[in-house]
């Protein structure tokens, strides 16, 4: 199969072009933008569409509307935020589809910007209603979609639109998400360490074994270890765990063994015996090696296992991250993730890929996030690609030949 094409391969020149964007963003107390990031993530590709006199035509979606418009989700604040990012006007349209919308685009200069309405105010968007998709590209001449955060979703935006568009690319974001969650994980440099938290094996099962391939060694932290622990026969506490998946555990281990890939657990385990989330407080704090005592849960890696894993990242080729080691969102559970952040920036002769969600979070919040190769913008859509599935909407768009 041929690479997707980009926008470098197409005459964008004074073209109608439908880009569908990730602004899924916070807004905060006031209604304004809390976290800029995806805006920012996008304007490569905006920029470039507009050097070329492209008639830029934005979609995306924001919050859970369920389908029916609601002041709360309007992306009316990320135009603002936008226009502030590109330094110029950009327009906003009350809807994404109709004949004010139809209006708004006819009007559309060359060089100039009009973000849409969140579509997911329709209930089409998520249903992947052919007729909503249609409406969505007949708007276009070019479709582009950006949007890795949501490529995962065949969505009428994301997927049912291509059918209507007679030149379908992505843009630079996914481009670059395709280059290092693909080719520099399926043809990495050694050796590969890969390093998975979270909270569910079943989350990541998929994941691991398809980096059970390709990896050299696995480092587990976060939750996730507890129900390896509990394979292994080890006492856990009250922490969370997954006893239903004690089987798949062990069959990863026994993998891990056939294929001589060094998977690794923590040692030791930072423990409380009170946790309180919603109040981000937890109780008396120890260190425990050999099994966790009832009335106690394992928070956070151990600092013989933060040592361990320092050792293993410090000697990589390739690095990919994607899962926290504890509960860093609550400092006092947060040292492992962060001494993982450290490392993981710390050795600059590797590539180094961090996953979406709390690892993007995380590495932001170390005050790494400059220092590593890529960070992705995907959650549900990075674990998806890692897997080897299909993401529907980059499988459809335009290819050109190996």
């Amino acid at each position: 199969m041929g690479r997707t094409k980009t926008v470098r391969d197409i005459d964008l020149k004074e073209k109608r072009v439908f880009v569908r964007v990730d602004f899924n963003v916070p807004l905060d107390e006031n209604g304004r933008v809390g976290d800029n990031t995806r805006i920012v993530a996008a304007l490569p590709t905006l920029k470039y569409l507009l050097d070329r006199q492209s008639k830029v035509i934005l979609a995306s979606h924001l919050g859970r509307p369920k389908g029916r418009a609601n002041p709360k989700f309007s992306l009316r604040p990320v135009a603002e935020e936008l226009a502030v990012q590109l330094g110029r006007p950009v327009q906003f349209a009350r809807d994404c589809v109709g004949p004010e919308v139809e209006a708004a685009v006819a009007a559309l200069q060359p060089g100039s910007v009009l973000l849409l309405e969140n579509v997911r105010f329709h209930a089409g968007e998520q249903g992947n209603d052919p007729g909503f998709a249609e409406m969505l590209g007949s708007l276009a001449e070019v479709y582009v979609n950006d949007a890795f955060g949501a490529a995962h979703r065949a969505h009428a935006s994301t997927s049912g639109i291509i059918r209507h568009v007679p030149t379908c690319a992505c843009g630079f974001l996914i481009e670059r998400e395709l280059a290092f969650l693909g080719e520099k994980t399926e043809h990495p440099a050694r050796p590969f360490v890969v390093i998975l938290g979270g909270a569910k094996v079943s989350d990541k099962i998929m994941v691991i074994d398809r980096l059970l391939e390709k990896a050299d060694t696995i480092l587990i932290g976060g939750a996730m270890a507890f129900t390896f622990d509990l394979a292994q026969g080890k006492g856990i506490g009250d922490s969370l765990a997954e006893p239903d998946k004690v089987g798949l555990a062990r069959s990863i281990l026994e993998k891990a063994e056939e294929k001589a890939i060094r998977l690794l657990l923590p040692v030791d385990t930072v423990v409380t015996d009170r946790l309180d989330f919603a109040g981000q407080t937890v109780g008396e704090l120890r260190v425990v090696e050999n099994g966790i005592e009832d009335g106690w849960k394992g928070v956070d890696i151990g600092p013989r296992s933060v040592a361990n894993y320092r050792g293993e990242v410090a000697g990589a080729g390739t690095v990919l991250w994607n899962g926290p080691m504890g509960i860093f969102e609550i400092e006092a559970c947060s040292k492992g993730t962060f001494e993982i952040a450290d490392a993981v920036a710390d050795n600059v002769r590797a590539v180094s890929i961090v996953g979406g969600g709390d690892s993007a979070k995380a590495i932001r919040k170390s005050g790494n996030a400059e220092k590593v190769s890529f960070i992705s913008t995907g959650g549900g859509a990075s674990l998806q690609f890692l897997e080897g599935r299909e993401l529907p909407g980059v499988a459809s768009l335009d290819t050109l030949a190996p």
